[in-house]
């Protein structure tokens, strides 16, 4: 990934783009999300349109006077270099990860995306309140964009921060096909001098045969979770999905895709995410696209101030990351300042982003993410000074130090929820259900299906309460949208929910249409842990 220098960012303001849960509320608030699957109703019956007025409304609310800026994208296979090892892939323009996109907050993005690929795509910008026919998620606020097809995306982006965007189709997410998307602020009130993103991934497509289909079936033990379209992707384009058999017995994977050796995790836990870490024993662990045997690496001087912006991009893994010798402040969760907090390590989970402030010693550094739970770990370099290269063995002291995590943290009084005492004017209640053996993996124990919807209504405060009832950590995702982690918790559009624990979150209901709530765990969602959160006329 590119160094950039703060006066040089501050200067130009361009885009750099690449060719347990509380009871109901009281005073007479709604419920919502009762035991099944919520409110069933068919598309458009009451709920708002994705590209409806409403929606035009909110935007146009959020539009503000900064510059447009043009990328294109084009959705490609071909060979990439992971640091010796190369693998065909897909990625966007051939990079890994694709190039980062950098935008002014107050401007608007116009993106292109061709689709070169041999199935359909789409993509979802990860993290940002946009509006809902941007969203990218296809049956439900887009077409799926066919192969040798382009799609436009258009919005106005309000809001600083760290995010990222990748397809919302089958399994895409775990090949090569994300990028980071950097929101600048125009008025920036951190001081630092240079900034280095980290994306951090688990790698299997293209190793020895593997793809993240054949992943898929091992796991569903070759349970179909192809789009009833015959668009040949798997079922996250929304048509619904069926049950799936046990997976008892299973050593390899499934009949009828030949594609590479078994990829099931077993024998292992994690006493942070609760006991089982995940699903997939991945051949790699990489920090921007290299294995830790050949770190890009990032050079700096001693006595810089460094932001670093960390994105877990990964399929299947939450990484404990660690900068050895250094502290970390961190000044940012999804985008949204904190309290600032140091630590010694943190804790990401898929689809997470964090933003810290260390300053540099002198010497050769190691940056860790280590694979929690999976005996292994991602490797990059900070370079200020001579000494010896860290190697993929080196665990630093801090990995084992302190470590903070969403719940320890603060948000920025500019940034906390507006009445914050306020009761909320709905619940919405929904249960994780579903075991490894099955792989049946839901909401409130039905598999995902686009016409199931929780209602909402413009301007409400929502309580949404998610109770863990399965034996697995899941990291959850809402779209369109950022809550707060109840009792004053930090801003968040993705967060942890442990296994047999209940998570409570608020939100203001300000941006309209129908909005995806799901695991960001992609085998999980291709299992059918997703479901909608839908805005009523």
């Amino acid at each position: 990934m590119r160094t950039y220098h703060r006066r040089a960012v501050l200067g130009a303001g361009i885009a750099v783009a690449g060719g347990g849960l509380l009871a109901a509320c009281s005073g007479g608030a709604a419920t919502s999300g009762h035991p099944g699957h919520g409110n069933s109703q068919s598309a458009g019956d009451g709920y708002l349109a994705p590209d409806g007025p409403e929606v035009v409304a909110a935007e146009k609310a959020r539009a503000g006077s900064g510059p447009v800026s043009e990328v294109r994208l084009t959705a490609v296979e071909g060979v990439v270099d992971l640091g010796g090892p190369t693998v065909k892939t897909w990625t966007y323009d051939g990079e890994l990860p694709g190039k980062e996109i950098r935008v002014t907050a107050g401007g608007t993005l116009s993106a292109t995306l061709a689709n070169h690929l041999p199935q359909a795509t789409s993509a979802h910008w990860h993290g940002l309140a946009l509006r809902n026919d941007m969203d990218g998620v296809p049956g439900l606020t887009q077409p799926a964009i066919k192969a040798g097809a382009d799609y436009a995306y258009r919005f106005a982006v309000a809001r600083p921060g760290t995010y990222w965007f990748h397809p919302h189709t089958g399994v895409q997410l775990d090949r090569g096909l994300y990028a980071p998307l950097i929101v600048e602020d125009p008025k920036e009130p951190l001081q630092y001098d240079l900034e280095w993103v980290v994306v951090l991934d688990d790698w299997v497509d293209g190793v020895d045969g593997s793809t993240p289909d054949a992943v898929l079936a091992e796991l569903t033990k070759g349970a179909s979770t192809t789009a009833a379209d015959g668009s040949g992707q798997s079922g996250t384009d929304h048509s619904g999905m069926g049950g799936m058999d046990g997976m008892e017995g299973m050593d390899g994977p499934a009949s009828g895709d030949p594609a590479g050796p078994s990829r099931m995790l077993t024998g292992a836990t994690s006493e942070l995410l609760g006991g089982d870490p995940g699903d997939v024993k991945y051949p790699y662990y990489l920090v921007n696209g290299r294995t830790p045997q050949a770190p890009r690496g990032f050079t700096a001087k001693p006595g810089d101030r460094i932001r670093i912006r960390f994105v877990n991009a990964g399929g299947d893994t939450a990484f404990r990351v660690a900068l050895g010798g250094h502290r970390m402040t961190i000044t940012h969760t999804d985008g949204y300042p904190v309290v600032h907090a140091a630590t010694d390590a943190l804790l990401i989970g898929m689809g997470e982003r964090y933003d810290v402030l260390v300053t540099a010693g002198d010497g050769v550094f190691p940056l860790v993410a280590l694979a929690e739970g999976k005996d292994a770990a991602a490797l990059d370099v900070l370079r200020t000074g001579g000494g010896t290269a860290p190697t993929a063995a080196d665990r630093p002291k801090e990995l084992s130090g302190q470590l903070l995590q969403a719940g320890d943290l603060r948000p920025d009084p500019s940034v906390a929820l507006r009445d914050p005492g306020r009761t909320p004017d709905r619940t919405v209640e929904l249960r994780l259900t579903g075991s490894m053996a099955n792989y049946n993996w839901a909401f409130d124990g039905a598999a995902y299906d686009p016409a199931v919807r929780h209602d909402v209504r413009q301007g409400e405060r929502v309580r949404v309460t998610i109770a863990n009832n399965t034996r697995m950590w899941h990291p959850l995702h809402l779209h369109g949208h950022t809550f707060s982690l109840t009792d004053g918790g930090a801003r968040k559009d993705t967060a942890i929910v442990l296994p047999g624990r209940t998570l409570s979150v608020d939100l203001d209901a300000d941006n309209p249409g129908l909005w995806m709530i799901h695991c960001h765990n992609v085998y999980h969602a291709e299992a059918g842990m997703m479901t909608v959160l839908g805005y009523r006329q």
